[in-house]
């Protein structure tokens, strides 16, 4: 009887990840399709460190380039495991919610990676608009991707393993 409110848990979970993992690809290309179409008139005036990296962020602050490549990394990965997820989670067999759950265990680590660039953004100081929204939303879908991890763990050890 549990497993049934860990399956409609886990389902509205990685249904609202699918979501929030959709807008961070969405922010996140927009700032890096951003940044490397100003990165060569912007970086030109720029001192030699900084001139050799190939994509210079012109908007927020030196953290940006990390933050904006690992979110990216980050909702690629978050999104494939939601759609494979709900997948795994109508099936509901042992096999299944294992691979589900080792696979969202690997997207909130790397979520996590995104997420303490976000508050390094922060701490850093000024930071874009939308920059903003993209920090906000890769700290919501941390916290989110870590309650979809726990429901989905719980629901797989509640699900007897079959002995061959």
């Amino acid at each position: 009887m549990a497993s049934g409110g860990s399956k409609s848990v886990a389902l509205v979970l990685l249904t609202l990840n699918l979501v929030l993992y959709f807008i961070v690809i969405v922010i996140a290309s927009w700032a890096m399709n951003h940044g490397i179409q100003r990165s060569g008139e912007a970086a030109s005036v720029l001192t030699t460190p900084a001139h050799i990296f190939p994509i210079y962020f012109p908007m927020g602050n030196m953290t940006t380039g990390f933050f904006i490549i690992f979110t990216l990394i980050a909702g690629v990965v978050g999104f494939t495991t939601s759609v494979t997820g709900l997948n795994n989670i109508f099936q509901w067999n042992a096999p299944n919610l294992n691979a589900a759950a080792m696979s969202s265990l690997t997207t909130w680590a790397l979520t996590l990676l995104a997420m303490g660039f976000a508050c390094k953004e922060i701490e850093r100081g000024w930071t874009d608009s939308n920059l903003r929204t993209l920090e906000t939303i890769t700290i919501i879908v941390t916290a989110t991707q870590l309650l979809c991890t726990t429901v989905i763990h719980v629901g797989a050890s509640e699900v007897p393993q079959r002995r061959v």
